[in-house]
């Protein structure tokens, strides 16, 4: 039921579908990954700018990273949950840019 292969560094199942299900599961799993890094990468860009108090790079880059936010709840990456959180977050630390402190 089982053969090894060398490349995945172990068992599979030696059946198509089961086989056919792995490969998708990998170019998933890719996709997931290259769409969460840049989800973080953004969020961390504007985290720099709100940190470093830059409100017109923060402004340009807030609509942008609140689609991306949205556009990964839609795709699966992250919980809905999650997503209103980081939402919330960014939206609070921007809006203190614009008030004396």
């Amino acid at each position: 039921m089982f053969k090894f292969v060398p490349y995945t560094g172990g068992f599979v199942a030696s059946h198509k579908s089961a086989l056919k299900r792995i490969k998708q599961t990998r170019v998933r799993t890719e996709r997931n990954r290259a769409h969460r890094s840049a989800l973080r990468n953004q969020i961390r860009r504007l985290r720099a700018a709100i940190d470093a108090k830059d409100q017109p790079a923060a402004q340009s880059l807030l609509a942008p990273t609140l689609a991306l936010i949205d556009g990964s709840i839609h795709k699966g990456i992250i919980h809905p949950n999650t997503a209103a959180r980081y939402k919330s977050r960014l939206s609070v630390r921007f809006n203190a840019l614009g008030r004396p402190a």
